[in-house]
């Protein structure tokens, strides 16, 4: 699995890298986790704010940091 976290560096996107992180070592996944800042990058995904969440190149959240809890239950489905 590959997760994405998308924005430019501000204090939310790193919010929600943490609590992926997070969240991925609480349910023990194989996964990586990568940051991605590039602007153009992001736009190709159709987001237009930041940050979101990106698993396997599908958008599954944006505009918002979402609680730990949320996330996993996202990557379980």
């Amino acid at each position: 699995m590959e997760i994405k976290i998308l924005g430019t560096g501000c204090a939310n996107c790193k919010n929600l890298e943490k609590a992926t992180r997070e969240a991925v070592a609480e349910l023990k996944l194989d996964a990586s986790v990568v940051k991605e800042e590039d602007i153009v990058k992001i736009m190709g995904y159709g987001v237009m704010r930041t940050p979101a969440i990106v698993v396997d190149e599908k958008v599954l959240m944006y505009g918002r940091v979402p609680s730990v809890k949320e996330i996993k239950e996202m990557l379980s489905k």
